[in-house]
């Protein structure tokens, strides 16, 4: 007997004497992720427009609260500081910290290399997994106690050093998030995987989308990123999800901008416009056209559209092939400026999916820390004594505060935040939040990361501390009972060690700080969202992993263990079984690899032991 077949026999022998326990699976750190990606499998968390609130499946209005941690839009292709501290701690510590949602800026490049299945390698980040026992790798080896490290046990294979690649990396992220809960939101950050690549200002790279000041000259390791690939991949991923409501919004592309160019000289095709054209700069019929590709595969899916740089001055004949002028006189002004991705004027008369109630518009704010904008200083540039109102009247009513205020739709501000200077910054800083506070604006402040240079972050330079002034300042922004308890988005999972699950609120009689102290509104629960109208296609049957039993997005031992799991117990394991582990609808047909079509049988779970020895191939066929 050769040693594949020795190895097989040696398996298959402690999987036929299964009596159900789960501790009689294979001690590697598979088995932590099948645990964390079983925590609340509902896939009933989905969020619902209404008006400019936001509302959970039962009616009951719901305030995302959050944070950024950037990376994966980076040339490390992961979130920053997992070199110095472990994911279980990280996440732990933020939902402790009352953090509900993390947005996670990523590359569309990124995404491209999961959807061609030629994930981009990672970077930074320190992973080893030190077992407690022996364990007997699927190779036939053994990985002898205490061998490794104990940091991000889960980004390695069962050989205890190996890598796993940036999107098992990621999804074992979205797992954990799921496990203490948190929930994400997917930002598309740039199209390259480049610590600099937010600075182009459009959402695809292309020949004909040059930039015309040069600013994105060398941040792009492809030649070209085409629009179809920027709506193709965020695409992917969202079908990818569509099942698991860890993921429950996508921000279709940061900070969208460009600028006029001034005597004469224009840069259309570099400047992300807002109008009624199909043209590709046209980031309201983009945003559209990739709203609808997400919503077709997840009609549950929160849509965040971030508004432009830029907008023509309608009410002075100006029009969006009007140059800018250089400094020009009092009311002799022809553009709107703002923020890069501030600018939402445009929903006013063209709005992007009106029909749609899972729309949420998402400008970014800054203090004059990190620009000096006119509306922080006086005619002299002096530093003006701005209040809450001065910036309404002059910058925050007309870009985006009129949305909220007209009930259009929600507001998410993506990105606020900046340096504790004691100052105007700081000042600002609290005007917004407390304006946030007031009028139930969603919001994701910039950033958990310490290596942000125009703003800091909320924890120190080892991603270890937290900053406890500015988190001070932040903190009485996130959702929160008037006893103090953090209150989550997730309906089982409480948020942390000492937060609260929506349920858990929702029953509680306490109030919260939502609407300034009002505790926030309640509806009918909303009508289950339906996909948009599109060209009628044939919609392919949802792909079967053969062999992927517990819907992990591979094939593994424990496949194994959990099919013969649910023949020796059915009771507890079965698809209609009571324990939080049991198999799913997908997965018994995932599981259904040995001659499939038949039912479930002791097989199925030889045939994955052979698949994983190399000896077939999957489905296995009798005939």
């Amino acid at each position: 007997m050769n040693e594949k077949i020795k190895a097989f026999a040696a398996v298959s022998a402690a999987v036929l004497a299964l009596n159900g326990a789960v501790s009689a699976a294979p001690a590697d750190s598979h088995v932590t992720n099948v645990n964390a990606a079983a925590v609340d499998d509902c896939n009933d968390d989905w969020l619902t427009a209404r008006g400019s609130r936001l509302y959970d499946m039962n009616g009951n209005e719901v305030w995302l609260t959050g944070a950024n941690w950037f990376g994966m839009n980076c040339t490390e292709n992961v979130p920053h500081g997992l070199y110095a501290r472990d994911v279980d701690d990280m996440l732990q510590s933020v939902a402790d910290h009352g953090i509900n949602i993390i947005r996670f800026p990523i590359s569309t490049e990124l995404l491209l290399s999961w959807m061609n299945g030629d994930p981009l390698p990672v970077s930074s980040i320190q992973a080893s997994y030190n077992p407690p026992t022996d364990v007997l790798n699927e190779d036939g080896t053994v990985t002898p106690a205490g061998k490794y490290g104990n940091i991000n046990k889960d980004f390695v294979q069962s050989d205890g050093k190996t890598e796993k690649n940036s999107m098992e990396i990621f999804d074992v992220i979205m797992q954990k998030c799921k496990k203490y809960g948190i929930k994400a939101l997917v930002d598309v950050h740039s199209p390259a995987s480049h610590n600099s690549g937010h600075n182009y200002a459009l959402w695809y790279y292309e020949p004909t989308a040059d930039d015309c000041d040069g600013m994105a000259t060398g941040h792009f390791s492809k030649e070209k990123i085409t629009w179809d690939d920027w709506v193709d991949s965020i695409t992917w991923l969202a079908e990818k999800y569509k099942n698991d409501d860890t993921i429950i919004a996508y921000d279709l592309k940061n900070e969208p901008h460009g600028k006029r160019m001034f005597d004469g000289t224009t840069c259309p095709s570099n400047m992300a416009k807002w109008d009624n054209s199909t043209d590709k700069n046209n980031w309201r019929y983009s945003a559209e056209e990739c709203a609808k590709s997400i919503l077709k595969v997840n009609p549950h899916a929160l849509i965040l559209v971030e508004g432009i740089e830029q907008s023509p001055m309608t009410d002075r004949g100006v029009t969006w092939d009007d140059p800018d002028k250089f400094n020009p006189k009092p009311g002799e002004e022809k553009w709107y400026g703002a923020w890069w991705g501030g600018n939402l004027r445009g929903v006013k008369d063209l709005p992007v999916l009106p029909e749609s109630n899972q729309i949420v518009y998402s400008p970014h704010d800054y203090g004059p820390s990190v620009y000096a904008q006119r509306w922080f200083y006086n005619d002299d540039n002096t530093p003006k004594n701005f209040t809450t109102e001065t910036l309404l009247d002059e910058y925050w009513r007309d870009t985006w505060a009129y949305i909220n205020e007209d009930d259009i739709a929600p507001l998410l501000i993506g990105e606020w935040g900046g340096h504790m200077d004691g100052a105007e910054n700081q000042k600002w800083m609290g005007l917004l939040r407390d304006y946030m506070i007031n009028h139930h604006i969603n919001h994701t402040f910039w950033c958990l990361n310490p290596n942000s240079g125009d703003t800091g972050g909320l924890l120190d330079t080892q991603f270890q501390n937290w900053d406890a002034k500015k988190y001070g300042l932040f903190e009485e922004a996130l959702w929160q009972t008037d006893s103090g308890k953090y209150i989550g988005l997730d309906h089982q999972t409480p948020l942390g060690q000492n937060g609260l699950s929506l349920n858990q609120f929702y029953s509680s009689g306490e109030n919260s700080n939502l609407d300034g102290g009002k505790g926030g509104t309640k509806i009918d629960p909303p009508t289950p969202p339906t996909t948009l109208p599109t060209e009628t296609t044939t919609e392919p049957e949802p792909t079967i992993t053969y062999g992927d039993a517990d819907c992990d997005g591979s094939v593994k031992m424990n496949d194994a263990v959990l099919i013969m799991q649910a023949l020796a117990n059915g009771d507890k394991y079965s698809e209609t079984g009571s324990d939080p582990n049991h198999i799913t609808a997908t997965g018994a047909k995932n599981a259904d690899c040995y001659d499939p079509g038949s039912k479930l049988t002791p097989n199925d779970a030889l045939a994955i032991q052979k698949f994983l020895l190399k000896m077939v191939t999957l489905p296995e066929r009798s005939k």
